[in-house]
């Protein structure tokens, strides 16, 4: 029961961390306020480790639009946790064995930015209903708009009403059940 209980205490840390520094990029990415909330959380949360990576990545990377130092963190963060549990699990370290935890870190990353953005979309589709013009929903619109004008051009609004939000979460529930 002890090994249970760490382990997700151990999952939910890194779960934050990973979610922090992937939100952090996406946030660079479609050029958000930094200095607002979230922003000054998840630069909090991971700035002493996306600092350092800035300076050690080559300068083509740090001066893409991307933020490879933040990408970069999120995967560190994955691959330290797998190992993490690796060892909580009484894994041997075989070639094999680190092969599998290199697989279990990737779906962990994939899992926490899947699971990131259903919450950033769900919580997008609640405040377009109950307060649209709140700075909660102008954050999450910006956060969100890159997923959910591609699919704007293909789901046809139906009674007014705009179901791309409706589809982009079936299909990251459907992503999530893929990686399950």
């Amino acid at each position: 029961m002890l090994i249970r209980i760490v382990a997700f205490l151990l999952e939910t840390v890194f779960f934050v961390l990973i979610a922090a520094a992937l939100l952090r990029a996406w946030m660079n990415w479609v050029r958000v306020n930094m200095r607002a909330q979230p922003g000054s959380f998840v630069m909090a949360l991971t700035d002493w480790l996306v600092k350092p990576l800035r300076h050690a990545l080559p300068k083509s990377l740090t001066q893409s639009r991307v933020d490879w130092a933040s990408v970069t963190a999120a995967a560190a963060f994955a691959l330290v946790y797998a190992v993490l549990w690796g060892l909580l699990s009484g894994l041997d370290f075989s070639p094999m064995a680190l092969g599998m935890l290199l697989l279990f870190a990737l779906k962990m990353l994939l899992r926490v930015a899947l699971q990131t953005l259903l919450v950033l979309v769900l919580g997008y589709a609640v405040l377009s209903w109950i307060q649209p013009g709140s700075p909660a929903y102008v954050l999450l619109s910006r956060l969100t708009e890159p997923l959910l004008t591609p699919l704007r051009r293909v789901v046809p609004m139906i009674g007014g009403v705009d179901l791309s939000t409706l589809a982009l979460l079936v299909l990251l529930q459907i992503g999530l059940m893929v990686l399950g």
